[in-house]
């Protein structure tokens, strides 16, 4: 369970499992004042840059479309040392979530170089996933579709941008979330299961040997190879 707020319930079988920091930007505010609250050198130009350079915006769910975002995430989690998920759960995302999904890619011409998969939840917009090229990243490119997902939301009406979970030791990710004008607060998930359980042990002390080995491993495998690499390993590590 990963409740916003305290549930208040104690009991023997409740365990926080794992802390993070949550981001939450309030879109109860017009457009020039949600610009404004941004911090002007690392948000404010980076948008400003994007227009500039006359990156081309594009969303959808089609083929095309999730190829393009597939394949800077999949970069992108090599990057962090960890396997894409499965190309079929964004596939199965789509066809379960309907037009409550959207994917938009940012490109370069015709290369695209930055996408982010969206959901709307109620009165709530939800970064979910992303990827980018690092070496475009100085264009704005993922700046120009968080500026883009913000102003879509503000169009349908939505009262909250959410951009998700941040483990707490990833400082450089915080701060940039929290130049967005964004809220931040301590998100705890929880497990309700007996202290001997197998997955509170494992929880409760972290990252393995094993696991900073395997990412390790991916970091330096070629990017050809970590589809399906994800494919076998998802379901255990996802």
């Amino acid at each position: 369970m990963r409740p916003l707020e305290s549930l208040g319930l104690v009991t023997p079988l409740r365990h926080a499992s794992a802390k993070y920091t949550l981001h939450r930007v309030d879109l109860r505010r017009d457009l020039p004042t949600l610009f404004r609250s941004f911090h002007k050198n690392s948000i404010q130009r980076k948008i400003k840059r994007a227009e500039r350079e006359g990156l081309i915006y594009q969303e959808g769910t089609t083929e095309a479309i999730l190829d393009a975002f597939y394949r800077l995430l999949t970069v992108t989690r090599r990057r962090h040392g960890v396997p894409p998920q499965p190309k079929v759960w964004f596939r199965n995302l789509i066809e379960c979530f309907g037009s409550a999904l959207q994917i938009s890619v940012a490109s370069k011409g015709r290369r695209p170089v930055a996408a982010m998969l969206t959901l709307r939840h109620k009165n709530t917009l939800v970064y979910k996933y992303g990827g980018s090229e690092s070496q475009f990243n100085n264009l704005g490119s993922m700046h120009c579709l968080y500026w883009k997902a913000i102003q879509r939301a503000k169009a349908l009406g939505l009262e909250v941008f959410d951009l998700g979970r941040t483990d707490a030791d990833q400082s450089g990710l915080i701060m940039f979330k929290s130049r967005w004008g964004a809220t931040l607060s301590n998100l705890t998930y929880f497990r309700f299961a007996p202290s001997s359980d197998p997955m509170h042990w494992f929880e409760s002390r972290g990252p393995t040997w094993k696991t900073r080995v395997a990412k390790t491993i991916v970091a330096h495998s070629p990017t050809a190879l970590l589809p399906g690499l994800g494919n076998r390993l998802y379901r255990h590590i996802g």
